[in-house]
């Protein structure tokens, strides 16, 4: 079947774009769907800022896969240059072009100059890419990242971002005929320039509460047990109010919740979370924080906090 006959059309409100991620698994709350909304809707990119492994690139992710649309990433560093990112020419095809007209006895330079940097001869990257037009419709492109990216690279995304258009100077501008659907993301190792932020909507991603991150695990680790998934939870919303150097995001959470799948637990003990800590925190200084008789308090914590949980429900 044509993928132009698999794209779906934008959400038309909050509550259907909310549908729209819980159809691709992602727990979505109100403030984001509603910054994604209004993005779409206004063919504004969006701006998700938060710690790593809160889900922000998962909404791209998302996004694309339930539109039915093509996802481009590009993947931001410290060096990410205009070649990388966006276009450059590919020269031993340029070279191989000269070597054949040579042979040709083609003396014309100024109409070889005309063919050698014609678009058969670029090399598009996703930036570029994204401009194209695509039968199923505009693709998502994922800025991901962007706070390793230097500073020059993020002012060059303000002419794609406002215009929707690049300039190759041998070719022109190149505009897209629609906007992508960007999505851009930060963790917040630098600060973003205003003027990029000027040109987004901005969404605060944050670490999810215990009921939506226990919605998240069910969703993407359905394997676990009810009772595993809940003490999982529990202690890793207990660890974020540690003073730790990394604290775990959700993908730790649901690392860790498949790990101990794998390990046919159907509990947390104090001895597998000692021997499973490495799943969930990635610094030895927080483990060995953890590790031992902390660990053993706050699962018991965790367990008086569930089973007064159990006992409101029960009462109400």
């Amino acid at each position: 079947m044509p993928r132009a006959l698999l794209s779906r059309a934008l959400p038309g409100s909050v509550e259907e774009t909310l549908a729209l991620l819980q159809a691709g698994d992602y727990v979505a709350d109100r403030a984001l769907a509603t910054a994604l909304f209004l993005a779409l809707k206004l063919n504004r990119p969006l701006f998700l800022e938060g710690e790593a492994g809160v889900g922000k690139t998962e909404v791209a992710k998302v996004l694309a896969g339930t539109l039915g649309r093509r996802l481009l990433r590009l993947q931001c560093y410290e060096g990410l240059d205009i070649a990388s990112a966006v276009y450059e020419w590919n020269y031993p095809r340029q070279m191989i072009a000269i070597r054949l007209a040579e042979a040709a006895g083609d003396r014309d330079r100024a109409a070889l100059e005309k063919d050698i940097f014609a678009r058969d001869f670029l090399i598009e990257r996703p930036v570029l890419q994204a401009l194209e037009p695509r039968p199923e419709g505009p693709p998502v492109l994922l800025i991901d990242e962007l706070d390793r990216a230097d500073e020059p690279f993020e002012a060059f995304l303000l002419e794609v971002l406002s215009d929707w258009q690049v300039t190759v100077p041998e070719l022109g501008t190149i505009r897209a005929e629609e906007p992508p659907l960007v999505i851009l993301t930060s963790n917040r190792t630098r600060e973003i320039h205003d003027a990029l932020k000027r040109r987004c909507f901005y969404a605060w991603v944050d670490y999810p509460g215990a009921a939506r991150e226990l919605e998240i695990l069910r969703r993407k680790a359905p394997g676990a047990p009810e009772r595993l998934a809940a003490e999982v939870v529990g202690f890793v919303q207990a660890l974020r109010r540690q003073d730790l150097f990394k604290l775990p995001g959700v993908a730790e959470t649901l690392d860790w919740a498949q790990a101990l799948v794998q390990l046919d637990k159907l509990e947390l003990s104090p001895e597998t979370i000692n021997d499973t800590l490495g799943t969930l925190l990635k610094y030895q200084d927080d483990i060995a924080r953890i590790q031992g008789s902390e660990a053993a308090r706050i699962l018991t914590q965790v367990r008086t906090e569930l089973a007064t949980a159990r006992l409101g429900q029960e009462g109400a």
